[in-house]
């Protein structure tokens, strides 16, 4: 009695699963999982490329400052000024 009740209850639970797996494989929820990931990785590349460029244009600086071509005639233009190379300053 007790083993019938098991294997009915493993029936049921197998059945439970197969049913949402085979409903997660539809067409709108494929899809609607796709471009929230799509979503996700361009934010998450959006955030990776502005802290490239932000530690690029620090990195920039230093080297500047340390190789001293931020000076004109030995005067100093700009100490604390952040160089970004695109921007041609």
């Amino acid at each position: 009695m007790i083993r019938r009740l098991f294997y009915m209850a493993l029936g049921a639970f197998l059945t439970v699963w197969t049913m949402r797996k085979l409903q997660s494989l539809r067409p709108d929820h494929v899809a609607r999982r796709t471009a929230d990931r799509a979503v996700t990785l361009a934010d998450q590349l959006r955030d990776f490329a502005g802290e490239v460029r932000h530690l690029s244009a620090s990195r920039e600086t230093e080297l500047r400052a340390e190789l001293g071509l931020d000076t004109v005639d030995g005067t100093t233009t700009g100490k604390n000024r952040i160089y970004d190379v695109k921007d041609g300053r």
